[in-house]
């Protein structure tokens, strides 16, 4: 974003956004709505951008407003809430917590499976079911069913990778390191799983920008309990993706998957890309 100073933006800038001009990018604007958010300074310029270079804009608003302010005087007001820090909202969405308890009890109940011996499975369950857990996180926070602000979010133009990269770092943050202290008492190594987890993660993201992020996710939880847990339930043994020999195919995917995720990173900047 070009800046007076180094510090605010310009004048042009502020005044195209302010008119909703067509030549103002949408990086441009993403990163102009960042700035806003940090710099009265800036924030009194669009306003003053508003009054001059967009008459009817301010006309609209004014007219809404004054039809708002008597009925603000006597309406109840709520009480007040502890509001959650700007930087937690950034990162995570409401409708995650309950996904991400819900992974964790999985990942528990597995556990207590291992624990239980040959009886139950003779298959480790943490083993079967970590490569695919973090992408039940990652799909609920894409979810339109689930979150209700949907349609602002997926409307923003900061809605865009930069976002669905920090939602997906939330969720790993979160699941693996459970992963990890679930893996010492199961005997599970997490060489086994690890990076298959952050492979089948990316390939989620890179379909993500073509069939939507939840789509993708559920659609790959499919695909492997089909192709990967069944048979090894029913046969009893391991599966030959989790062996160590095949990690080298797994670090390939992920790196292919990382490479789509940044060729088409404009997917995810208009509503129509924005990952579902």
């Amino acid at each position: 974003m070009s800046t007076e100073s180094g510090e605010h933006a310009s004048v042009r800038l502020i005044g195209g956004y302010a008119r909703g001009d067509a030549d103002v990018t949408a990086d441009e604007v993403w990163a102009l709505e960042a700035h806003l958010e940090t710099c009265a300074t800036c924030r009194t310029r669009l306003a003053d951008a508003v009054e001059t270079g967009a008459p009817d804009v301010a006309s609209l608003v004014g007219t809404v407003w004054s039809g708002l302010e008597p009925r603000l005087d006597t309406a109840a007001r709520m009480p007040s809430r502890r509001r959650r820090p700007v930087w937690l909202s950034a990162w995570l969405t409401p409708v995650m917590a309950p996904w991400l308890a819900m992974t964790v009890g999985v990942v528990l109940i597995a556990l207590a499976l291992d624990l239980a011996g040959p009886d139950f499975s003779e298959v480790s369950l943490v083993l079967l079911l970590a490569p695919v857990l973090p992408l039940c996180g990652v799909a609920a926070s894409w979810s339109r069913g689930l979150d209700p602000a949907y349609e602002l979010t997926v409307a923003a133009p900061r809605a865009g990778l930069h976002l669905v990269l920090r939602r997906t770092v939330s969720v790993l943050a979160v699941v693996v390191p459970v992963l990890l202290a679930a893996g010492v008492p199961a005997g599970v190594s997490a060489a086994q799983w690890l990076l298959p987890c952050l492979a089948l993660t990316s390939a989620a993201l890179a379909l993500g920008g073509v069939f939507g992020v939840t789509r993708a996710a559920l659609g790959l939880m499919a695909t492997w309990a089909a192709g990967v847990m069944a048979p090894s339930l029913i046969t009893r043994s391991e599966s030959a993706l989790l062996d160590t020999d095949g990690l080298p195919v797994w670090g390939l995917l992920l790196a292919l998957g990382t490479g789509v995720v940044t060729a088409r990173r404009g997917a995810y900047t208009t509503v129509s890309g924005v990952p579902r």
